[in-house]
């Protein structure tokens, strides 16, 4: 990891609702919306585990055409590998449920799509799970600006829950990297 990546592991599922409405990610996707459109800027999302929901989540904003032009769903490791980058020793390694992975999906879906900002989701969405890997655990990574963070999230509930959780704080981390409170 060079100096320029980060990665947090302390986030808890602990997730404040506050001005959401019921899917819980409207009002951050509109704010992150009109901040890229602001400063001219284009998003891109890498998924897995939340299928699509980011991409969703931001096209259901009138204007978001403006500033997202592609998007991927990446649910297997080949996809990963062959639409976005990821290396395959990196998958092997470490497996498709990393902050490693998670931050190669990141960088490589901005270069492919040449976006100035990534949001990428990896993880367990459940039911089911392992010791190792439980349902809930997601890794979200955003990519701007040359510079590429990964948090780590144990989120509870249901499937649909757990993917909902993930696509939320995946809009606030992007607000966040842009210097905007969530």
């Amino acid at each position: 990891m060079d100096n320029t990546d980060t990665v947090s592991t302390d986030n808890t599922d602990s997730i404040s609702t506050d001005n959401m409405d019921d899917t819980g990610y409207s009002s951050a996707a509109e704010r992150l919306v009109a901040v890229l459109r602001e400063r001219r800027l284009l998003i891109t999302t890498v998924e897995s585990c939340t299928g699509g929901g980011i991409a969703s989540g931001i096209i259901d904003v009138p204007g978001a055409s403006d500033v997202l032009k592609e998007a991927f769903i990446t649910y297997c490791d080949e996809a990963k590998h062959k639409l976005v980058g990821v290396k395959k020793k990196t998958l092997r390694k470490y497996t498709a449920v990393s902050p490693q992975v998670c931050r190669q999906m990141a960088k490589g879906g901005a270069r492919t799509a040449k976006a100035d900002l990534c949001l990428s989701a990896t993880g367990v969405a459940g039911p089911g799970g392992t010791e190792e890997f439980p349902a809930g655990l997601v890794y979200l990574g955003c990519c701007f600006d040359g510079r590429c963070e990964v948090r780590k999230y144990n989120f509870t509930g249901s499937r649909n829950e757990v993917r909902r959780q993930a696509v939320r704080e995946s809009l606030n981390l992007a607000l966040s990297c842009l210097g905007v409170a969530p």
